[in-house]
């Protein structure tokens, strides 16, 4: 089985983004919000790991200057 390529910082954002609003917006089933919750916190656990791997590495960037 083919792994899923990890969504870019911008697509896993865009893609919590509308998670959100249709959470926000209710009207889905309970099943579905459960899914939609779920997915989210896969997305922002995503934006997490490429928001600490830049500060990694403008931190590195930083040592190397000094």
């Amino acid at each position: 089985m083919a792994e899923k390529k990890k969504p870019t910082y911008e697509q896993a954002r865009d893609e919590l983004t509308k998670i959100v609003a249709k959470l926000e917006a209710g009207g889905a089933s309970l099943e579905d919000s459960i899914a939609l919750w779920e997915r989210g916190e896969e997305l922002a656990k995503i934006c997490n790991q490429w928001l600490d791997s830049a500060k990694e590495r403008l931190e590195k960037q930083e040592k190397s200057h000094d």
